[in-house]
């Protein structure tokens, strides 16, 4: 039988604290503001993402009362 040591260190972001990633993703959002390059929602997309958020948490939450 052969037993794997599980030895891998960590990488990339990983790696990083908390805060250096949080550092790191601003300065990306920042940059596609400037850039015009950032997604901008519409209306329309907003309400049309809610409610595909709202229509897979409610089919979740019906698959977990059903199995209770």
């Amino acid at each position: 039988m052969i037993i794997h040591n599980n030895t891998k260190k960590m990488r990339g972001l990983a790696a990083m604290s908390p805060e250096r990633r949080r550092e790191i993703a601003s300065k990306g959002g920042r940059t596609s503001q400037a850039h015009g390059t950032a997604h901008q929602w519409t209306p329309e997309e907003a309400s049309e993402a809610g409610k595909k958020g709202s229509a897979r948490y409610a089919l979740r939450n019906a698959g977990q009362r059903n199995q209770a």
